[in-house]
């Protein structure tokens, strides 16, 4: 049996106020692209940092290699990849120079293929820190993160400031990991993102595992909502009661989808009653998981 690259058991950290992390367990596996879900405030970077090993746990335990995160975290460094969240660079350098020192801290002296990764994310990296947005600092931060292939990344918001074609060069090069046999913790609050790149995810709601599961099954619990309006409440009030899971407010009816699998069915009820105007929203992260959290709760 293979040890976990990550493993985490029972780990806690109770910041008070319902903050923090409580009783959290989970394992990723060698190559594995793990996705680490939830909304802004869920507990995601207090878990990274204790992976870091920047925080000691108050109860659980939290492993890399087999190795205690906290005992050796500056031997596992030199193993890991790792993309701050809240990414903060030194002003007085050049992109070149952060990648330089970088290189040093983790015993590099070959840099050559973060050339290979500045020019597919379109980076200057001769440009002085204090002058680049906030993408172009995300560009600089993935290139210390990926540079001398290592074993293990942790990304924490990693399209942060990224415009659309850099993410998609971003899913290209995790691809590339995976590829080479890396492991791979991509935290986000972004579905799509976690859903184009992993095949498997925590979902962290409250500092609290909410599920471990496939994507496919996470894809299929995502869900849409649907807005029409009749002509008069109450035939909007008609069709909701046709719907398993509707409401109607004056003309307007609300109605979800899970998975879009039922959607032809709710375009027809739709037309049924004459519908007039239809609106379609994509549920947040946190309205997606919460509906799934009840769901899970009344099973």
């Amino acid at each position: 049996m293979r040890t976990p690259v990550i493993e985490i058991q029972n780990l806690t950290r109770d910041y008070g106020q319902g903050r923090g992390v409580f009783d959290l367990s989970f394992a990723v596996e060698p190559g594995e692209v793990f996705g680490f879900l939830g909304p802004n405030g869920a507990g995601k970077t207090t878990t990274i940092r204790h992976l870091m090993g920047f925080i000691k746990p108050r109860a659980g335990r939290v492993r890399l290699f087999g190795q205690d995160c906290f005992a050796h975290a500056g031997e596992l460094h030199r193993q890991v990849g790792y993309l701050p969240g809240e990414l903060a660079l030194p002003e007085e350098l050049t992109g070149a120079g952060m990648i330089r020192f970088t290189a040093g801290l983790r015993g590099w002296k070959d840099t050559r293929d973060a050339d290979e990764l500045a020019r597919l994310l379109e980076l200057d990296p001769r440009q002085p820190i204090r002058r680049m947005s906030k993408g172009t600092k995300q560009k600089v931060g993935l290139v210390c993160a990926l540079m001398g292939e290592p074993k293990l990344l942790i990304l924490d918001e990693p399209t942060s400031g990224l415009d659309p074609l850099m993410q998609s060069r971003f899913v290209e090069l995790i691809g590339r990991a995976r590829a080479r046999g890396a492991t791979v913790l991509l935290s986000s609050h972004l579905f799509e993102e976690v859903e184009r790149t992993c095949t498997r995810a925590a979902v962290l709601r409250a500092g609290r595992l909410a599920a471990v599961q496939p994507m496919e099954q996470l894809r299929r619990s995502k869900s849409r909502r649907y807005v029409f309006t009749f002509a008069d409440p109450e035939t909007a009030a008609a069709a909701a009661a046709r719907w398993p899971d509707a409401r109607a407010e004056g003309v307007r009816l609300t109605a979800r989808v899970q998975g879009g699998e039922s959607l032809p069915a709710l375009l027809a009820l739709g037309a049924e009653y004459g519908a007039r105007d239809l609106e379609a929203h994509g549920l947040t992260l946190e309205e997606s998981f919460y509906q799934y959290y009840e769901k899970e709760a009344r099973q």
